[in-house]
């Protein structure tokens, strides 16, 4: 190992005191995964990429190098402006990777160095750390997961912002995921992220739970949209008596509809998911619905739909270990939350 490479625990140790971390692969690749909070810094854009690969493999690799070195040269003032605007002053060494630790990450972090601005490559690159999530889902621990459920609406995830503003630790698991995990939970956000993506923010946020410790998270299948949890973060969530909230079913409208602010905007968005219900509300429930829809009902939309499809849907889940607790005055109730939470931790269940 040079001087100038690292091994990936010292790269994610950099990164934990700050170092910013530099993704040399081509944008197609960074979008499918990186590490959590890296920068895309491309060595090679994706048509380049495919270029060099076709031309390794058909002539040869010093042909493909010498292809690889027209292309970059005219941009290398242009990657090291881009990592010099990123970089805190002061931070540690900046931390460079690619797929494997290759050419790629190698000549950046070499531009890098003769500009001036301490670099080092991270030896495996993105495999590596690839690896080293998919061994923490089946080998890690991580403290303990007091779980929030209730019926749809009841606001689960305003509780949770709400008690992580009050200094309580907090694992977002639909922040993560981009999804309300509902049939309509992807309405007025983001793309979701991929499943790779996915696993590597859930293992940045589990890692910060000492086993020790413990985190909030909301109740959840094991699917969240189109993104699966780990088989043993769900297990985890099954483990502790489960924090039960209450709420009176007019609150629960109003919480459904602060959930979609520019639900006018996206009335269209609304029928799909609408229809898919059909198998198991009926042709007439789904027409009336849809009636509901069009005419802009909102809350006797969401009050049918709570009362006809989401209760009747999750009733049966309740959990026979659980605390309940009603949220009905918003002081009292979190209160009363507060409360709950500290039971379920005296009782010293579920660790991993």
């Amino acid at each position: 190992m040079s001087d100038f490479e690292i091994s990936l625990e010292k790269a994610l140790a950099l990164r934990d005191r700050g170092a910013l971390l530099i993704d040399a692969r081509s944008p197609a690749e960074y979008a499918e995964a990186t590490i959590p909070g890296a920068i895309n810094v491309s060595i090679l854009d994706d048509a380049e990429r495919a270029e060099i690969g076709t031309l390794y493999k058909e002539v040869g690799r010093q042909a493909a190098r010498r292809r690889g070195v027209e292309i970059v040269a005219p941009k290398i003032p242009a990657l090291i402006e881009k990592v010099a605007s990123a970089r805190l002053s002061g931070s540690p060494p900046a931390v460079v990777f690619c797929w494997r630790g290759g050419m790629r990450s190698r000549a950046l972090t070499q531009f890098l160095e003769l500009a001036g601005i301490p670099a080092r490559q991270m030896v495996g690159g993105h495999k590596a750390f690839r690896g080293l999530v998919r061994d923490f889902f089946e080998n890690g621990t991580w403290g303990r997961l007091i779980v929030l459920r209730g019926l749809t609406g009841v606001g689960k995830t305003a509780l949770l912002q709400r008690l992580a503003d009050a200094g309580y630790p907090v694992v977002d698991l639909e922040g993560l995921a981009n999804h309300r995990g509902s049939a309509f939970g992807h309405l007025g956000l983001p793309p979701q992220p991929t499943q790779r993506m996915f696993e590597a923010l859930l293992w940045d946020a589990l890692r910060q739970i000492p086993p020790s410790g413990y985190a909030l998270a909301e109740g959840e299948s094991r699917h969240i949209g189109r993104l699966a949890l780990p088989l043993r973060v769900y297990q985890g969530l099954q483990a502790e008596v489960s924090v039960w909230i209450e709420a009176p079913l007019e609150a629960r409208i109003s919480n459904i509809l602060a959930d979609y602010p520019a639900r006018d905007h996206l009335r269209d968005d609304f029928a799909r998911p609408i229809q898919a219900l059909k198998e198991r509300l009926g042709r007439q429930a789904i027409e009336e619905l849809t009636g509901l829809l069009q005419e802009g009902a909102w809350e006797e939309l969401v009050r049918r739909l709570m009362v006809d499809y989401y209760d009747p849907l999750y009733r049966h889940t309740f959990p026979e270990r659980r605390i309940e607790v009603l949220i009905d005055d918003e002081a009292a109730g979190l209160a009363n939350l507060q409360t709950a939470i500290g039971q379920v931790l005296a009782k010293g269940e579920g660790r991993q």
